[in-house]
C-alpha cells in the first residue's frame, strides 16, 4: 500500500499543504497522514505514520523537507522503515528505497551520518585535550560520587548501605566505595569502619 505523509509548519502554507495532498492522492496513496507542525518540534503524526505502516508498504513524501529535519533524523527514519520492511519514496528527489538507486542513496546517507559523527567526536576530543592542557577538564563525575554527601548523611543517620543504595537509586558497591573512602566523615575509626563496610 502507498501511504502518504504531508506536512506544513504554518497556516500561511495551506496552499502548499493542499498541493502535497493532491500530489500524493494522484500518486495513488490510499492512506494519508497530514500534520501541521514545525519539523524541529514534536512530530506525533509522523510517529503515527511510522507506527502504522506494515511490511510491503511504501511511505511517500513530496519533498525531503516534509519528512526529516536533518540527515541523522532521515537515517533514523530509514532504519525504522527498513526494520519493518517498508520502503520510502521521496518524489522530488526520485528516491525509492526499494530500487537499486534508492538503496545507493541510503548507503550515501549512512556514510554522511557516520562522517558527521566522526567529525563531532574529533572536535570533542580536540576540545577535551585543549581543556586538559589548560587545566579545565575534570571528566564526568560518577553519579555516586556526586551524591557523596547524601550517602554519608544517611549513613550517619543509621541507614545501612543496601537501603542507601535503594533510596538513591545507585549500586550498593558504589555506596560501599564512598563510605570506605570517607570513614572519618562518617565519624568512625578508619580501619574499623573500612573493615565493617567491606561487603562479604
Amino acid at each position: 500500500m502507498l501511504v502518504g505523509l504531508a506536512r506544513t509548519s504554518t497556516d500561511d502554507q495551506k496552499a502548499g499543504l493542499e498541493h502535497q495532498i493532491e500530489t500524493l492522492k494522484k500518486l495513488g496513496c490510499e492512506k494519508l497522514f497530514v500534520e501541521e507542525t514545525s519539523s524541529v518540534g514534536q512530530r506525533p503524526v509522523l510517529d503515527q505514520a511510522l507506527e502504522w505502516v506494515r511490511d510491503g508498504d511504501v511511505l511517500c513524501v513530496t519533498t525531503l523537507s516534509r519528512l526529516a529535519r536533518s540527515v541523522p533524523h532521515l537515517w533514523q527514519i530509514i532504519q525504522h522503515l527498513e526494520a519493518k520492511k517498508v520502503s520510502l519514496r521521496i518524489l522530488d528527489m526520485g528516491v525509492d528505497t526499494s530500487t537499486p538507486h534508492g538503496r545507493l542513496m541510503t548507503t550515501l546517507i549512512a556514510g554522511i551520518v557516520q562522517w558527521e559523527r566522526e567529525v563531532m567526536l574529533e572536535r570533542q576530543a580536540i576540545g577535551i585535550r585543549k581543556a586538559r592542557t589548560e587545566g579545565k577538564f575534570r571528566g564526568r563525575v560518577p553519579v555516586a560520587r556526586r551524591q557523596t554527601n547524601e550517602i554519608i548523611r544517611l549513613k550517619r543517620e543509621g541507614m545501612n548501605p543496601a537501603d542507601i543504595a535503594k533510596a538513591l537509586k545507585i549500586g550498593i558497591s558504589s555506596v560501599y566505595r564512598v563510605l570506605t573512602d570517607n570513614p572519618v566523615m562518617i565519624g568512625a575509626d578508619p580501619a574499623c569502619e573500612a573493615a565493617e563496610l567491606r561487603p562479604t
